[in-house]
């Protein structure tokens, strides 16, 4: 069994990160790559734990030294996969799970093009509001931000080897497994 890159997306909101939380306790023997960002720490959030925090300095040092796999503007900040954070899961022969944005899938595809293309989708688009407005972390205007991009980013779904929909959270973390398991398997 050789270790896959599974590519995991969808619009904030639609319930990434708790399939995912999901899916790690399904199959432990995944590994989760630790995005990069720009963005504050949220509340609970730890550096080299829920996200590398860099500096907008840091991350444009970074990006020029061409150490991201791929990398996207999101909301404002930028958000990226480190090269040396996918490779340190793969040379210990695991498979590993990127949480991504729309556009850095495409990039993924592109330099990785064996990698799973996974994307979460909404039972329909007005959740994302009700969805991002529950979780109380964004204000009002990043919230209609974060929904304009969604618009552009469910119009990329097809473009995707694999499309779950996220409306019931244990069939849709079933059909994650099952994606899974089968790429690894097979």
């Amino acid at each position: 069994m050789s270790a896959k890159v599974f590519v995991i997306t969808g619009p904030s909101g639609v319930g990434k990160g708790t399939l995912i939380k999901r899916l790690l306790e399904r199959v432990p023997d995944l590994a989760l790559s630790v995005s990069a960002t720009t963005r504050s720490p949220r509340e609970g959030e730890r550096d080299g734990v829920d996200y590398h925090f860099l500096t907008e300095e840091q991350f444009q040092e970074r990006k020029a030294a061409k150490d991201f796999l791929e990398f996207a503007s999101y909301s404002g900040n930028h958000y990226g996969t480190l090269n040396s954070e996918l490779e340190r899961c793969l040379e210990k022969g695991r498979s590993v799970v990127l949480e991504i944005e729309v556009q850095g899938a495409q990039q993924v595809r592109q330099s990785k093009p064996d990698s799973v293309q996974i994307f979460i989708a909404p039972p329909d688009p007005a959740v994302l509001r009700e969805r991002l407005t529950g979780r109380g972390t964004d204000s009002a205007e990043a919230i209609d931000k974060r929904l304009k991009v969604a618009e552009q980013e469910l119009g990329a779904q097809d473009d995707f080897d694999h499309r779950i929909v996220n409306d019931d959270l244990d069939q849709a973390a079933d059909e994650l497994e099952s994606i899974v398991r089968t790429a690894t398997c097979g």
